[in-house]
């Protein structure tokens, strides 16, 4: 059977799918995703060709590429996600928007490419981490945490991270899981008192100063913790990272990392 050609416009989809050991058959991302070495090798290309944005793609550049399928995320890409169809593209979309929906994704994508088996053993190898962080953390006092995915308005992270916070044994607040990240008033975070401030700002990585945060005049007296944003703005096997990572610093004393996920 011959394997398909892939083209994944979300970093997301990207990241899973190198998880799922298929990234060899990726002939094009965007320039947002991180494709491992070996992408591209079960065409012989010299690695996926760049694509644009993941939400201004080139879709003439994609239709050179004469993909079976293409791989999409989040409601941000549902346009996108049409416009593909329209062009009579085979669209993949995912649009999770909590914890439980991101695992199962790992198993859809996992069809999405023809690897179903490794979209299972992926699925499960997940929902065994979140047990054991869940066994780590149990019946311990759960801090208010706030994670905020923007600074300039400050944003409140929502879908999948109110269930990360909670994951890993923590308290939040500010936004229900699976509704979007929003708009926060600082007087109404510092109301809530909490014990730990999460910085993972969406497209900066860990690249942010501490200090922008500590210190503004919003009366919060916390340790700010700054994390790399894939850790949990991306609905891949990076965010059972991002999970393990909080559980960490809510719980230093009940979980450490397993040596076996060196990247959180």
């Amino acid at each position: 059977m011959t394997e398909p050609r892939v083209v994944s416009l979300a970093p997301s989809a990207t990241a899973t799918v190198a998880a799922l050991g298929a990234a060899d058959l990726l002939v094009g991302v965007t320039h947002h995703c991180d494709p491992p070495a070996d992408a591209g090798d079960a065409h012989g290309t010299d690695g996926p060709a760049p694509i644009g944005g993941w939400l201004n793609p080139d879709l003439d550049r994609v239709d050179s590429l004469d993909p079976d399928v293409v791989l999409t995320s989040d409601g941000l890409q549902a346009d996108l996600a049409a416009d593909c169809r329209d062009r009579g593209f085979d669209v993949a979309h995912r649009e999770p928007a909590t914890v439980d929906d991101a695992v199962a994704g790992f198993a859809a994508r996992g069809a999405d490419v023809g690897r179903h088996e490794a979209g299972e053993r992926l699925a499960v190898d997940a929902r065994d981490r979140l047990d054991r962080v869940a066994d780590a953390v149990a019946d311990r006092p759960r801090p208010t945490v706030y994670c905020e995915e923007w600074s300039d308005p400050p944003m409140a992270a929502g879908n999948w991270v109110p269930g990360a916070v909670r994951a890993a044994g923590g308290r939040y607040p500010f936004v229900d899981p699976g509704e979007r990240s929003r708009e926060v008033d600082l007087d109404a975070v510092a109301a809530a008192d909490p014990d730990h401030v999460v910085v993972h700002v969406c497209g900066h990585g860990d690249r942010i100063d501490p200090e922008t945060v500590e210190s503004r005049d919003w009366g919060v007296d916390a340790p700010v913790h700054v994390i790399d944003d894939s850790l949990l703005n991306q609905p891949s096997p990076a965010l059972l990272d991002g999970i393990e990572r909080l559980a960490a610093l809510f719980h230093p004393d009940a979980f450490s990392v397993a040596a076996d996920h060196p990247s959180v």
